[in-house]
């Protein structure tokens, strides 16, 4: 999100408990400066392989209170950003079609470090491609920690979403798919997506 208004609009209608601002320049959606609205649901700062610097500006500029991590951060550079900013850190792990193995050593590397995951669609891009990966792979998680899930959910999905089930799993990332415009949101299309899927 960078739109201050649609920002505003989203928040009133969709009562999100977190939203996104990416700070990766190769993103479409790269937030260059402040909006001149922000949300009072938890902010979280989208960042591809930062420097600590870099996390420590943003989280003074926006008022951050998560930092996601979604580029090759290593747990060593996770546990730090954590450490000095004692901030929650969600950490993306990219999940392929035929990846179950290599999905459990890299998420297992992160466990006791990071406080969420947040499993999204392997692509060439990084993140926000639309495009949806076998959630049925998510059985081989057997971590501790909570995690999001992601990749290409859309208008369309609420049935599968509501069948869909994981211990672990406390919620999931909506974006590229009700976007009118990068970084611009249709908040009638997530209102309803919302309001099909929520469980009374």
């Amino acid at each position: 999100m960078r739109d201050p208004e649609n920002i505003r609009v989203v928040e009133e209608m969709v009562h999100p408990d977190m939203m996104g601002f990416i700070f990766w320049k190769g993103s479409k959606r790269y937030v260059s400066e402040v909006p001149a609205y922000l949300p009072n649901c938890t902010r979280v700062g989208v960042f591809v392989n930062p420097t600590e610097k870099e996390v420590l500006q943003k989280i003074k500029d926006f008022s951050l209170n998560a930092i996601q991590l979604h580029g090759e951060e290593t747990p060593d550079f996770c546990q730090r950003i954590k450490q000095s900013n004692n901030l929650p850190i969600i950490k993306a792990i990219s999940v392929g079609e035929k990846d179950s193995s290599l999905f459990a050593i890299r998420y297992t590397l992160y466990e006791e470090i990071i406080d969420y995951f947040i499993f999204d669609t392997k692509c060439k891009c990084i993140g926000g491609s639309g495009e949806q990966f076998d959630w049925d792979i998510l059985q081989h998680y057997k971590g501790n920690t909570p995690f999001l899930l992601s990749g290409g959910i859309g208008p369309g999905d609420e049935e599968k979403v509501k069948r869909w089930r994981h211990p672990k799993c406390i919620g999931i990332d909506l974006n590229s798919r009700f976007e009118i415009a990068p970084a611009l949101k249709d908040a009638e299309a997530l209102t309803k997506f919302k309001r099909l899927v929520v469980r009374d």
